[in-house]
């Protein structure tokens, strides 16, 4: 296992994709050892805000040294994040999480689903299942403001759900799938919980495998602090109960393992 590290890292680029959400390229010796699903923490320099914020891979390119992360502007740390220029030093900690496991995908159908801000981690993932017989990348959105499509048409069969209908089908992703007629062998998803729950319980009634994201405010982001937890079948050996800590046991899970309830 690859070591945490926290370093200064440089802007290499920054753009704005829609409303309230960026695109931003970082020079970073972390980019060689990512792996999708995985992400870093990123400090803010507000010496009233101590803790980072947890934010997912959406690309690497680890030729150049460099990893791209796409977020939405949610508070006061994002917002500073989003003035950045190129050249901007930085302070991230990484990598951090599990990541997806890629050699499920091997030989099978699969379906990658990213809801909102989930689908940023839906690019790197499409990029590294190569063994995978097909690939449907299934995103759903608010309204016409979509991102990240162009990248992802580049590595599978994408599919769009909008709220309002302006793009695609009308309504979220479990209705493309629907009206679409879509199947696959194994499913992985990130995103909002009431999509993460329809998923579970989509992958039960067909019997296929489905590893799932979970997105979860992180304090310390190392599995100190236990303020991410979810609800396990298994006794987690750190706090000796039904949960585990999503930044270090996950954030992917297999879905049939984590009750997603209220």
């Amino acid at each position: 296992m690859e070591q945490k590290k926290k370093e200064k890292a440089v802007v290499y680029r920054q753009t704005q994709r829609a409303t309230g959400i960026y695109d931003m390229w970082i020079e970073t010796s972390l980019a060689c050892q990512a792996r999708s699903g995985q992400f870093i923490s990123v400090y803010t320099q507000n010496q009233s805000a101590l803790l980072p914020r947890p934010i997912s891979v959406c690309e690497t390119d680890k030729e150049k040294g460099r990893l791209r992360i796409v977020y939405r502007v949610a508070g006061t740390g994002t917002r500073e994040f989003a003035t950045y220029k190129s050249g901007h030093r930085i302070d991230i900690l990484g990598m951090l999480g599990n990541g997806f496991p890629v050699e499920t995908a091997k030989g099978k159908r699969a379906f990658l689903i990213g809801g909102g801000i989930g689908i940023p981690p839906m690019l790197e993932l499409a990029k590294t299942l190569t063994d995978a017989a097909s690939k449907d990348i299934i995103v759903g959105y608010r309204d016409k403001e979509l991102f990240l499509t162009d990248d992802l048409k580049k590595y599978g069969n994408v599919h769009i759900a909008t709220e309002d209908g302006s793009v695609g089908t009308k309504g979220n992703v479990m209705n493309v799938i629907e009206a679409e007629g879509l199947c696959a062998d194994v499913i992985f998803a990130c995103g909002p919980m009431p999509m993460l729950r329809a998923i579970k319980q989509y992958a039960q009634e067909k019997g296929i495998p489905a590893y799932i994201s979970l997105e979860e405010r992180m304090a310390c982001g190392v599995g100190a602090c236990l303020g991410c937890v979810v609800k396990t079948k298994e006794i987690d050996h750190h706090s000796h109960v039904n949960n585990a800590r999503i930044c270090t046991d996950g954030p992917v899970y297999l879905a049939s393992e984590v009750n997603l309830e209220n």
